[in-house]
This record gives C-alpha cells, sequence and structure tokens, in this order.
C-alpha cells in the first residue's frame, strides 16, 4: 500500500511541475504575441486560460495597470500545493 502511495504521490508531484512549465511558457509567450492559429499556442492557451480566467474572475487585484499577475498567483498556489502532498503524505 505503501508503494502505491508513493507511485501516485510521485505522478501528481510530475504533473503538477508539467502544468506549472506549461504555464510559465504561456506566459512568455504573451510577451511575443504568436499566431494565434498555430496549434501549439492554441493547446497551451486552452491548457491554461480557464484557470488563469478564473482567478482573475475571483481575485480583480491580480490584474493592475495592464500587467497580469494571475500565472503568478496559480504558480504559487500550485507549489504549495505540490508541497503540502509530498511532506502530508509521504512524511
Amino acid at each position: 500500500m505503501n508503494a502505491l502511495i508513493f507511485a501516485v504521490v510521485q505522478t501528481l508531484h510530475t504533473v503538477l511541475n508539467l502544468y506549472i512549465w506549461i504555464i510559465i511558457i504561456a506566459s512568455l509567450l504573451s510577451f511575443v504575441r504568436p499566431d494565434p492559429y498555430n496549434p501549439i499556442v492554441q493547446t497551451l492557451y486552452r491548457l491554461t486560460e480557464p484557470l488563469l480566467a478564473w482567478i482573475r474572475a475571483k481575485m480583480p487585484f491580480v490584474v493592475f495597470s495592464g500587467i497580469d499577475l494571475s500565472p503568478l498567483v496559480v504558480i504559487l498556489g500550485l507549489q504549495m500545493l505540490d508541497n503540502f502532498m509530498m511532506h502530508a503524505l509521504l512524511g
């Protein structure tokens, strides 16, 4: 049973880290203004925009003077979740 919990926690850790990198890449792409019809760009925005839009709706103060800090809020939240999960479930 311990090995199963370890495998699940490690898999979730990997998925969270992958999603954090997807958010970072999508955020960096927003500075460059790539072709919106590119399938890779569309996939990145489809993966990140629902969560980022939800954060912007719940916490409107993360967008000020045209600067959107919602990716930073999401990354910090995912890092906290990851750290809590790793320490609580793995000891």
